[in-house]
């Protein structure tokens, strides 16, 4: 006898009250159900249903080996789910929140090779720099910067991110150029609302050297914090993806080269490892190679 099968049996036995009934739950006959049974019975060489014309009730045995039997069988389930979910193509709408700084050249190369790769899912991508409930809104898959990713969620690191401290040649020129870490304070800046950066830690060929910014505009879009700071309203600690075309073009510089904040690591969060959808799962893979590589 196929002894998964007969567990099968056994717990839909137990479950639906009769033999009848989970004999005909699982297309079988009622004497073909009784083997089973009679089968694990004499493997285990113990009892496990006391049965009558009209009764049946779990024996002592019974019990404690229906409990185990459940236990296997939702393993051996879940098994069976997550390499049916592994084998199957991407696919169907992946909803993803993101920070607004990944609207950059470096991240929708990454984005337009996952759809060359993966045509058969759909990327809803919303750039936000507010946390939102996974769950309640419905996302797939976050992408997060951050030094304390939430120990409630599944966090897998992407790859590391660089703010540079920036601000226009003209600005600078206008106001001066800073010769060390503490000249920072008396400069405007344009600061997050959605991180704390008005005090800093920078690291420098002396050492880590404490600073506070003085703001001038607080936003929670890193959009127009950039644009801010492109049009000489301060100084600001701007994503490196952001700013490497400014950058290069010299529309922008960095205050203090010799001085820098510890990158953040941009984390790809989850609720759960169990089932892991094949889109979500590439998703993350992609990213990883992606931008880790870039």
């Amino acid at each position: 006898m196929d002894t998964l099968l007969s567990l099968r049996v056994f717990r839909e036995i137990v479950e639906r009250g009769s033999f009848a009934a989970a004999a005909d739950k699982l297309a079988m006959s009622t004497a073909m159900a009784s083997k089973h049974v009679a089968a694990l019975e004499r493997r285990l060489g113990a009892r496990l249903l006391n049965r009558t014309s009209r009764h049946q009730s779990l024996t002592e045995a019974g019990e404690l080996y229906y409990a185990q039997c459940c236990e296997a069988l939702e393993i051996m389930d879940a098994a069976d789910a997550a390499v049916s979910q592994s084998a199957a193509a991407p696919r169907g709408t992946l909803k993803v929140t993101a920070p607004v700084w990944c609207a950059s050249a470096r991240f929708v190369d990454a984005l337009a090779d996952y759809r060359r790769r993966y045509p058969s899912v759909l990327v809803d991508l919303r750039l936000e720099n507010q946390k939102v409930d996974l769950v309640h809104e419905g996302y797939d898959v976050a992408l997060r910067a951050t030094d304390a990713p939430s120990p409630a969620l599944i966090a897998r690191p992407i790859c590391p991110i660089d703010f540079h401290l920036v601000a226009s040649r003209a600005f600078l020129d206008r106001h001066g150029w800073p010769a060390k870490a503490a000249d920072i304070a008396r400069y405007d800046a344009v600061l997050p609302t959605y991180t704390s950066r008005e005090n800093a830690t920078l690291r420098g060929p002396q050492g880590q050297v404490a600073v506070r910014l003085r703001p001038s505009l607080k936003t929670d879009d890193t959009s127009l914090a950039h644009r801010a700071v492109q049009a000489g309203m301060g100084i600001a600690f701007l994503p490196a993806w952001l700013v490497e075309a400014d950058l290069a073009a010299g529309s922008l510089v960095r205050v203090l080269p010799d001085h820098e904040l510890a990158p953040i690591t941009l984390y790809a969060v989850y609720t759960s490892r169990k089932y892991l959808a094949p889109k979500v799962r590439s998703f993350i893979d992609h990213f990883s190679h992606a931008l880790a590589a870039a």
